[in-house]
Order: structure tokens, then sequence, then C-alpha cells
């Protein structure tokens, strides 16, 4: 299981606390005077379009970018004063794979080993661990280059804990996967939280993935615009609609207000707000009196958060380059 929770005079330290952090690349603000923290144990999404200040983040938290200004602490590390303490905690899985695809599943883990200088004794155990919890036990003498894109994900994240890891940071972690691996993937990453006590941050342009999420933070042009759990997100965007289009609207709308019920007509139809669509319908439908053409619930989402926040659509756009993060990340291990 996962470390003991560190404490100070206040009760736990974060796995990841930030203040005030700011990046600036000459007169361009990446990073905007960001500020959250992470708790033990928490999977928290940095959710944005390329290009807004996401992957910056994760490169000063993992000490590849010095912040133009403010503070951050990673387990409890300084990330300016502690930049070695911080990089012996964490695991970091980059958007573009650097597996060797030459060496097989487990020689890549056995190199990884040597660089992070993991004791002979644990090496083979831990190894067993981690292919066990991916899933890639049967294929650790394969060659990588024989994986598929899903197989190749999973083994980075088991590399990534292979030396324990305190917290464990997701770059764009599903980026060219299919929506059932990314399924199959998140499996795994759940299973490390709650079987090893890891702490995941992750950045995803990615609305489906962000669900995974204990806790959402959005990030735009550097600004984080909104913080809390998918739930209370989307909570803040509205209740369930249900809209009904029938043979005379004028008369449904009527007959639901005479039951007490709140509608609005439209454009297209009348529009109920309730608590549980899906459980209304029968009862609306029954109060209208009138034949029904089509019934459509509508649960907020978080692209609706995003709009809502934005004033906009999460946009693809142009990203920063993991090959460059990768690399960095490499020579200063």
């Amino acid at each position: 299981m996962g470390t003991a929770d560190v404490t100070d005079h206040d009760g736990p330290v974060p796995a990841i606390d930030v203040r005030d952090l700011s990046k600036h690349f000459g007169d361009m603000t990446a990073v905007d005077h960001v500020s959250f923290d992470v708790a033990r144990g928490e999977v928290f999404a940095l959710l944005g379009p390329n290009g807004a200040g996401k992957s910056t983040t994760i490169r000063m938290l993992c000490t590849l970018s010095r912040p133009t200004s403010g503070t951050a602490r990673v387990d409890g590390c300084d990330i300016i004063a502690q930049p070695k303490a911080v990089r012996r905690r964490i695991g970091l899985v980059f958007q573009e794979q650097t597996l060797d695809q030459q060496l097989t599943a487990e020689e890549n883990l056995r190199f990884h080993a040597v660089l992070y200088r993991m004791p002979a004794a644990r090496v083979e155990a831990r190894i067993e661990r981690v292919l066990d919890l991916v899933g890639l036990s049967a294929r650790r003498a394969d060659l990588v280059s024989t994986f598929s894109g899903g197989m190749a994900r999973r083994l980075e994240i088991a590399r990534g804990m292979l030396h324990t890891p305190t917290v464990l940071f997701l770059d764009e972690p599903t980026v060219g996967l299919d929506p059932q691996t990314r399924a199959l993937m998140w499996e795994d990453v759940l299973r490390l939280r709650d079987e090893e006590g890891v702490t995941v941050m992750l950045t995803t342009h990615y609305m489906e993935e962000a669900e995974y999420a204990d806790r959402i933070a959005i990030i735009d042009r550097g600004v984080i615009v909104a913080l809390d759990t998918p739930a209370a997100l989307k909570a803040i965007v509205g209740a369930e609609t249900v809209s009904l289009q029938t043979a005379d609207d004028g008369r449904a709308a009527a007959a639901l207000e005479a039951a007490g019920v709140a509608a609005e007509r439209g454009g297209t139809g009348i529009v109920v707000p309730v608590t549980d669509g899906e459980s209304e319908v029968p009862r609306l439908i029954a109060l209208v009196g009138v034949p029904v053409r089509s019934v459509h619930v509508h649960r907020p989402t978080l692209d609706d958060v995003f709009l809502h926040f934005t004033g906009r659509e999460i946009r693809e756009g142009a990203g920063g380059g993991p090959s460059q993060m990768a690399r960095a990340f490499a020579r200063r291990r």
C-alpha cells in the first residue's frame, strides 16, 4: 500500500501544494498565478485545451522548468530548493511514448530501475508487481515493438510506478488511444491508486477522461477558472432538464403548470427542470394529456461547464513539446 500520510501541526500535508505559481516566456504568460492543492490518494485533473498551460504547470511541478514566481511543494519538498528530492518522489508518464522499442517490457523496466538506483534486491519483485497491476505479466519477455499503443501506454505507467513514487504525473495519457483502450488504461490507473496509495495528477483536454478525477481544475489561457468535483461543477451549470415535443405544446404546458410543474415553452417544445430526468419522464408524459412526439433528457456535462466558465467550447490547438519534456526529464534524473 501507499506511504503513510506526512503530517504537520495543522494536519496532513497535501501531496501537491501550489501557491501563486506563474511562468512567463518573454511577454507571453503561460501560467498565471495558479493555486491549488492535491490531497494524498486523490486523482486530480487539470482540464483545458492545448496551449492552456497544462503541460507548463506539470513541467514546473516535475522540476523541468523553473517558475517565474510563486511556490509549490510535491510530497512536502520544495520544487525550487529541493528538486532532486522531488524527482525521487514522482513518476512521470509523458504524452509521447518514450519506451525503447527494441527492448522487451522487462528490459525497459530494468533500465528504469538502474536510472533510479533501485536496490537490486527489490527490482524483481517490483517488476512483477507493476506488470501485474497493468495486466502485462504475460508479455514481459516480448519486444515493445510488438505492443499495441494501449499496451505501450500501460507499460509506461508501470515504468512510472516502478520506483514506488508517491505522486504520479500523467501528461495527456490517452492521446491517440481508442475509447475502449482508454477505459482499460483508466482501470489500471485507478487500481494503482487504490492498491498502492499513489496520488495521480493528470492533464487532459478530453472531457470524458476528466470524469475519472476526484476533482477537476479547469485551466484556460494560463488561469484556473474553476476547481471542484465533477458533480459540483456540473451542478453550477444547472439541473437536468426534460424536453418534450407534443401534438399541442400549448395545452401540454398548461396541463403541466396546472399540476404545479414548472415548464418553459421554447422554439422546439417544452423544457422542464428536474432532479432525475429518467425517473420523471413517465410522470410528465402522463400529465401533459396530449400525444408526445419526442422526449429528450439532458444532463449537464463538463462541456457545458467549460462553456459556462470560458464562453466557448474546448478547442484543439498546438500543444507543447512532449518530446522536449521527456528529454529534459531524462537529463535531470
